[in-house]
């Protein structure tokens, strides 16, 4: 029996190893002299924000040994490598003109330090779990030889830190370089350099618990702050007219097709063409288990979104917290498997009592499958270039193991606890044999069309609040906060919720039964719009280069793409539980 227990909690142990561990308010007090933890994290090019590479890629001084800090899941998935340095900063001692190392530059290191300043490199590195950022050296523009040789570059062979502190806590920090400390690295020729540094210390009034507060207050000037609010409530107003009127309308047009089914007069009961579908309209749909997997993978993908905007609103996922949300993200997605199974077997369950595993197989692989692949494309691109983001082996194989561990057994748990409780599906009305046969519609009756008019309204609505979230996950400045993407995602599944059930009862009015497949196209579609508007942000941006082309694409293909699965899954329950009430109504009268 302990055998047993032990084997059982080893899964979750491993997935609980895998979190960031938070430090408490006591971890991060300090004496006068003792020595705050100082590591160097990255380089990159400022306009690319997601190609970044060791900080000791480039030829800064290095300590005689290089000890990588142990990280989480999360920081590696992030890029995170934090390596010790020659930097010492002690609590409340200040530094003038310290000699950081005296280094010897040879042609190569100068070339590498000139392209660097050329790509406008910055470093980035960690001081008490605070991040901060400087730059690698300057361009003087205005320096033109006359012999037409181009532009000056200057590398910065000094930095001063000014930090902040409160009490015996340290608040926040900056690097800033000196101007006039320059070394001139034009031309490739062999350099002597004396990297210095200086330390400064001033108090504050800001409290401990406030000091990540800064980096959220970075995001925009006041007057665009007050424009994004303007857009954001102007999204909302047009949006509840919107879905207002689309309902009073709809309900007006039920009161009365429902009349006329009831009046018993032959010229009236013709105009209400839903009601010939009694028949055909809750027949089984094509692809079931396909389907079935649609609605596990989307289910667990909204849960997921849930679950994250619970973690914000606790204040666990916060700017710069160093991998929280990508460790977030996977450990919920695995423990989220089960609503998967669930949801897949359960629906699949009703209709065909066979079978169910095909749907959960489906389910386990409709999302992740597509992901891993576009992943491993990635991880060689990034490899190839030499990134941080590439993933370390040992890394692949922890995910491997949690994922072969514990996700999968929760999936087919999910799924058999769905099975077992699964009841017949009810349909107001008797299934024929034979399918009605649809008659021709226009082309804006046809599937195209649909997904096109419920594509664009919700994107209309979420696509200002949707620059700034690409704003935020390809820049360095945080655009927007949780409260307001949380509403946005509220707007954006009541438009679903509205267009899905008014598009279904259009399709219906036709005679057209075909509407589960379709219902899952015209939710999902506001995802092309995403997609669509991604290509032109980018577009619009400064990012090049093949790496960050291929980030960027690569992540915002596997967010459209979750999107439309959540979206159409949205889209499908709308509309089946709109068709089940309207037949259900038909059949009381």
């Amino acid at each position: 029996m302990g055998r047993m227990i032990s084997q059982l909690v080893l899964p979750f142990h491993l997935l609980l190893m895998l979190g960031v561990s938070l430090a408490s308010l006591n971890d991060h007090r300090y004496n006068i002299g003792y020595e705050v933890p100082l590591f160097v994290n990255k380089v990159g090019p400022l306009n690319n924000p997601s190609e970044t590479y060791q900080y000791y890629d480039l030829p800064f001084c290095q300590p005689g040994e290089l000890l990588l800090e142990k990280e989480s899941l999360g920081e590696v998935l992030n890029g995170d490598r934090l390596t010790n340095t020659l930097y010492q900063l002690k609590f409340g001692v200040e530094k003038d003109g310290v000699v950081l190392c005296h280094k010897k530059l040879d042609q190569n290191d100068v070339s590498k330090f000139r392209a660097a300043i050329i790509k406008d490199y910055y470093y980035q590195m960690y001081f008490d779990d605070l991040p901060f950022w400087g730059f690698v050296g300057k361009i003087e523009d205005e320096l033109w030889t006359l012999n037409g040789k181009g532009p000056k570059y200057f590398l910065f062979e000094h930095v001063q830190f000014d930090v902040l502190y409160n009490g015996n806590q340290v608040i926040e920090i900056h690097a800033l370089s000196d101007p006039s400390n320059v070394v001139d690295i034009t031309e490739d020729i062999d350099l002597n350099v004396t990297f210095t540094y200086n330390v400064r210390w001033n108090e504050t009034s800001i409290p401990f618990k406030n000091r990540m507060a800064r980096y959220s207050r970075a995001s925009a000037k006041p007057v665009n702050h007050q424009v994004h609010w303007f857009s954001i409530i102007n999204s909302i107003v047009i949006s509840v007219l919107l879905m207002t009127f689309f309902v009073v309308s709809m309900m007006q047009r039920l009161k009365n097709d429902l009349r006329k089914w009831s009046s018993g007069d032959e010229e009236e009961d013709k105009e209400v063409g839903w009601k010939y579908l009694h028949g055909d309209v809750f027949r089984c749909p094509p692809n079931m288990p396909l389907l079935c997997a649609v609605i596990g993978a989307g289910t667990q993908l909204l849960t997921l979104f849930c679950c994250l905007f619970i973690l914000a609103f606790l204040g666990v996922l916060y700017p710069y917290n160093r991998g929280t949300l990508l460790t977030s993200l996977v450990i919920i997605y695995t423990l989220t498997s089960a609503v998967a199974g669930y949801s897949s077997a359960s629906f699949y369950s009703q209709f065909i009592e066979t079978g169910w595993e095909r749907s959960v197989t489906f389910s386990a692989v409709l999302f992740l499958g597509p992901f891993l692949l576009m992943q491993f494309f990635l991880n060689s691109v990034a490899v190839s270039f030499g990134a941080t983001l590439a993933i370390p082996f040992g890394t692949i194989l922890v995910i491997i193991l949690v994922y072969t561990l514990i996700a999968i057994p929760l999936l087919a748990l999910g799924g058999i606890i769905g099975y077992q409780r699964r009841s017949e599906f009810q349909a107001p009305s008797a299934t024929k044999k034979c399918a009605r046969e649809i008659p021709s519609s226009a082309w804006y009756r046809k599937t195209p069309g649909q997904m096109f008019l419920a594509g664009l309204l919700p994107f209309s609505a979420i696509v200002v609040e949707l620059h700034q979230l690409y704003s935020t996950l390809w820049g360095y400045k945080i655009s927007t906060l949780p409260g307001i993407l949380f509403f946005m995602f509220i707007i954006l599944i009541l438009l679903t919720v509205t267009l899905s059930i008014g598009l279904t009862y259009i399709q219906l009015t036709v005679e057209d039964h075909e509407w589960w497949w379709r219902s899952i196209f015209r939710g999902g579609s506001t995802a092309v719009f995403m997609f669509a508007y991604s290509i032109y942000f980018y577009c619009k941006s400064n990012m090049s280069g093949v790496l960050q082309t291929t980030i960027f694409f690569v992540y915002n293909t596997c967010i459209c793409y979750a999107f439309f699965l959540t979206l159409g899954t949205i889209s499908l329950r709308a509309s089946l539980m709109f068709t089940r009430h309207i037949y259900h109504a038909v059949k009381s009268e």
